[in-house]
């Protein structure tokens, strides 16, 4: 992933030096398991732990021109190791296949990768949840099609987004359970030149489970499910963003990103406030989903395993990762800065005259005995004089005969009370967060 979207704690994760680390602690962890178990000597062991030492970038040069002529990754690290430890190293990856180290560091790093998001998604929680207590009352209309239905508070439009990012975080984790896992168990899983007691050891030293069965590869439905779940991420960011975006839009503007100083939002209008973050987060959230399609292609591969999954996921780890983390932290920070304009969140709530207390008059006609279906027609056509001859909903009820018969005019003015359609936000709160101040 470029720079501009990747924060430097996750991209870390994802360096040659970083990867070459990984395969080193699997190759060690697996050697000491085959020292438990009495196939290699303890000498060996010490001495590879002795001189396995570190990495730098001038190491990955050196394993890279290696492998322009071994046209094999983990073969050209090995080969290196053998250099840099000597006659010990015969005995790093004894029984061993390729993947055995791949897919062992692999699970390991995405891992390592999930707790990073989830730090990102408990970030994301705490700025929303702040701004839902914030915001709790502060009456706004609700909108169904994009128009005007009835009144919500901006509170519980978060509290919404609040219990979403609580699920995130549950797939999340799951997830983390299913990819954290390694396998050591040979060309096709067998077991046949190390037994599975190796794998157990040298899994629960990495902090992972061990496959309970594994052809070549640990099998692909695993990082399916993972990247689905960052999709998922995505997908919930992005329609947090598109309720920023439209919100912010100039004849609405009840809410807007913070415009900081010496910021420029057109090279040809000054005085544009373009809702830049949240249109960043919509576009980022593609990329999510098409990496998770990438990962359900990867499942299906020719019998015990095909290469066609590798290149996908050379790619795919790194920049899922980094993009779902970078879009948690950018989120976070717009959530934090968000600017709020209850003034008019008001204004929007009386633009249309009291129309969006509709259903308030049929309920109460209803309750009084009429017929559903008549009591709709009065008050619709009560509704359409304020679209079609800009009466007011209150003044239109007020003329209407037919209503005046069943409802008098202070049983009409106690239904336009603002209070009734937030009556409930406490037990919405309690229900969401557990505690409702």
């Amino acid at each position: 992933m470029i720079p501009r979207y990747s924060r430097k704690e996750m991209s870390s994760l994802w360096t040659d030096v970083a990867r070459l680390r990984r395969w080193r602690d699997v190759e060690l962890a697996a050697l000491e398991g085959m020292v438990e178990q009495g196939i290699a000597p303890r000498e060996a062991l010490d001495d590879c732990l002795a001189r396995a030492g570190d990495f730098s970038e001038a190491d990955a040069a050196r394993i890279e021109e290696i492998e322009r002529t071994t046209k094999h990754d983990v073969i050209a690290f090995l080969t290196f190791m053998e250099e840099r430890i000597g006659p010990s190293a015969r005995w790093l990856h004894l029984g061993m296949t390729s993947s055995d180290v791949l897919d062992t560091s692999l699970g390991l790093v995405l891992r390592d990768a999930v707790d990073l998001i989830l730090q990102g998604v408990g970030r994301a929680m705490a700025a929303v949840e702040k701004r839902a207590f914030e915001h709790k009352r502060t009456l706004m209309m609700g909108r169904s099609h994009g128009i005007h239905a009835e009144p919500i508070t901006f509170g519980h439009k978060l509290a919404i987004w609040y219990d979403e990012l609580r699920r995130a975080e549950s797939r999340l984790l799951r997830a983390r359970e299913v990819i954290a896992v390694g396998k050591i168990s040979g060309a096709v899983g067998t077991f046949a030149h190390l037994p599975p007691a190796v794998e157990v050891f040298a899994c629960k030293k990495l902090g992972l489970t061990p496959a309970p069965a594994s052809s070549q590869i640990v099998q692909r439905d695993r990082h399916a499910e993972y990247f689905s779940a960052l999709a998922l991420v995505g997908a919930s960011i992005e329609k947090f963003a598109v309720e920023i975006r439209h919100l912010q839009r100039t004849e609405v503007r009840e809410a807007e990103e913070h415009f900081t100083p010496g910021q420029k939002g057109s090279s040809a209008m000054p005085h544009k406030r373009n809702p830049i973050l949240s249109e960043n987060l919509s576009g980022l959230a593609r990329l999510l989903r098409g990496y998770a399609v990438s990962a359900l292609e990867d499942v299906a591969l020719w019998h015990e395993r095909d290469i066609s999954h590798s290149s996908v996921e050379r790619v795919i780890g790194p920049d899922a990762t980094i993009v779902a983390d970078f879009m948690l932290h950018r989120f976070s920070g717009l959530m934090e800065n968000l600017r709020v304009y209850p003034e008019n969140m008001q204004k929007n709530l009386e633009l249309l005259g009291g129309v969006v207390n509709s259903q308030r008059i049929l309920l109460e006609l209803a309750r009084k005995g009429m017929d559903r279906q008549a009591a709709y027609v009065i008050v619709q056509r009560n509704a359409m004089r304020m679209y079609e001859q800009g009466v007011t909903f209150r003044q239109a009820l007020a003329e209407d005969q037919d209503l005046l018969k069943v409802m008098t005019p202070a049983e009409i003015e106690d239904c336009f009370s603002a209070g009734y359609h937030i009556k409930h936000v406490d037990d919405i709160f309690q229900r969401v967060f557990g505690r409702s101040e």
